[in-house]
């Protein structure tokens, strides 16, 4: 039994065999068989490369066109290694005197030769070493079960392990087989991070080494509530992780009992609870869990879950379906935020060396226009269906704003001209979530309807902290003093303007920020949808005097160490079971 510790993203407890999706690169850690086991291993080297070459001659077979020449030439290469009797040789006398896994042998013969061929000066032959490479990949996959395709079509319960994972690669996962995430990389409110959370599916990341000391098939429990992942446990942890696990699906059941209520202090305070989704589909989830419309629509995920491009129709019918779930109640559309680590299918997006500082979300709107107003034109179309909102993300001043409700302008007066009905007094806003937009968030209150705080990206951007970064997640925290200075400013423009506020950064469906939230003068909250019903029990149990009392407080702290300490102490004592 080994325990690795990481960070929880996303509550539950799942307990499954691990499927390994990301074999690309890693290292396969050296593990012993017993000697009865030694042809085992030898029989599953000799199938992965039989596997391989199939795959391969299937590849080449496809690769007709004359200027494909070249990739038919790399695929005779990687046949011709494949089907060296040498090397496999080599790899079953490794598993035979060493008694080894085929997977390591495969890895250390294969790493042994291309190793061989860097430090030849001959670059032919060097380059060689990246075709080894190539190889090893390849049959790994076979080995270890990890095709991404296989995730595609399971037929077992599993909890998936990888390096990273795109937040694509993690919405396209079927919820009925994948149990739980394990990653080495990603930070608590990196885009996969938020994605697993939005599925329900538990989560731990930035489990750095993880891959290295697992193996395809080991039994592993992964405690989101904790963040403690647990590789081949013994029999009295697994059980006590199956009663855990009965117990935390209990307080659900319990908590889903709550869905009719109102979102009310024990003091009459009324809070409104909304749902952050990123497909249509969703928009069902938030209504089952008692939400009381869609405060962020994440639309980048059109472009993310789809091997084309949107059009303008898939735009509107994805918005028509979720604003005809809530009908006369409130859907929020974020307009897309691509860049960073979001990615059209296009290639002609080239990556950045600082993609977070550079052309992404709104910017990335602003210099595609033909995308930006494709999707405004369906925005509105949509907004004739119901309550629907337009918000724009990652606003840094008001020169931004003023261009980008130009160009709404402009796309009314287009559907003007087609006669296309609209709603003419559709409701904007836009996301807070620079440290520029706090403090000048009085003089972009003047020309929108409201204002909502993005804290995952004010985090990031105030404490100079890559929000997906591993190596940094320790120092990334909702709740440092510098980050609650300027979310109380926010909340205090927003009211001296008049216009609504809300918060819709992952912060929101933290338990233990509820009632530091509610006594900065937070009434509209946004979050993922399997978290409303946990939250609204918090509320109803509180009073907003006590919720004062712990604001006044905790911004009078200057160690965030002591902030997240004496925040999870009063939470917990309003629903311990949650901690």
């Amino acid at each position: 039994m080994e325990i690795k510790k990481g960070v929880a993203v996303s509550p539950g407890i799942a307990i499954a065999k691990s499927l390994i999706i990301d074999s690309e690169d890693y290292r396969i850690p050296r593990r012993s068989v017993k000697p009865p086991q030694r042809m085992i291993e030898v029989q599953r080297a000799r199938n992965a490369f039989k596997v391989a070459a199939d795959e391969l001659v299937r590849l080449e077979g496809g690769q007709n066109a004359i200027e494909q020449r070249k990739i038919k030439d790399i695929f005779a290469v990687h046949l011709s290694f494949l089907k060296d009797r040498s090397l496999r040789k080599k790899i079953t006398d490794l598993i035979h005197s060493e008694s080894v896994t085929a997977e390591y042998a495969v890895s250390a013969t294969l790493r042994d030769i291309a190793s061989h061929y860097t430090k030849i000066k001959d670059t032919y032959i060097s380059e060689r070493a990246a075709d080894i490479y190539d190889i090893e990949r390849r049959l790994l996959r076979q080995l270890l079960g990890g095709k991404r395709e296989d995730v595609e079509h399971l037929t077992e319960e599993v909890t998936v392990v990888a390096r990273n994972l795109s937040p694509t690669q993690t919405a396209s996962f079927n919820r009925k087989f994948v149990k739980g995430i394990a990653t080495d990389a990603g930070g608590r409110t990196s885009h996969t991070a938020i994605v697993a959370r939005s599925l329900g599916i538990p989560a731990v990341v930035a489990l750095e080494g993880l891959t290295d000391t697992i193996s395809g098939g080991d039994i592993v429990i992964i405690d989101g509530n904790r963040g403690i992942v647990i590789i081949n446990p013994d029999e009295g942890t697994l059980r006590q992780y199956e009663e855990y696990s009965r117990e935390f699906a209990a307080l659900e059941h319990r908590l889903d009992s709550i869905r009719e209520e109102p979102a009310v202090t024990r003091d009459g305070v009324e809070v409104t609870l909304l749902g952050n989704i990123e497909f249509p589909d969703e928009a069902e989830i938030v209504l089952q869990k008692g939400g009381a419309g869609i405060g962020l629509y994440r639309t980048e995920f059109l472009y993310l879950n789809s091997q084309t491009e949107p059009t303008e129709e898939d735009h509107y019918h994805a918005y028509a379906k979720t604003v005809r779930v809530f009908k006369h109640r409130p859907v929020i559309i974020r307009t897309m935020d691509l860049g960073a680590d979001k990615y059209t299918q296009s290639k002609r997006f080239a990556r950045e060396p600082n993609p977070f500082l550079g052309l992404r979300s709104i910017r990335f709107c602003l210099q595609n226009l033909t995308m930006f107003k494709t999707q405004l034109h369906a925005i509105l179309r949509a907004s004739v269906l119901g309550e629907v909102k337009i918000m724009f993300p990652l606003i840094t001043n008001l020169q931004e704003l003023m261009q980008t409700k130009m160009i709404l302008r402009d796309v009314m007066e287009d559907l003007d001209e087609e006669s296309i009905a609209y709603n003419r007094d559709i409701k904007i806003g836009v996301m807070i979530e620079t440290p520029s937009a706090a403090l000048t968030a009085s003089s972009l209150a003047r020309d929108v309807d409201f204002f909502s705080i993005g804290t995952n990206d004010l985090v990031q951007y105030t404490l100079a902290v890559d929000r997906g970064n591993e190596l940094v997640s320790m120092l990334y925290s909702s709740v440092d003093p510098a980050v609650l200075r300027l979310i109380r400013m926010i909340v205090q423009d927003a009211h001296k303007a008049q216009i609504s506020l809300s918060l819709c950064g992952e912060m929101a469906s933290e338990p233990e920020y509820i009632m530091l939230l509610l006594g900065m003068g937070v009434r509209m909250i946004s979050l993922t949808p399997p978290m409303i019903p946990e939250i609204k029990q918090i509320i109803r149990s509180v009073t907003v005097e006590d919720c004062n009392d712990v604001a006044r407080t905790v911004l009078g702290m200057n160690s965030e160490r002591q902030i997240s300490s004496y925040l999870r102490d009063a939470a917990r004592k309003i629903l311990p079971e949650a901690f």
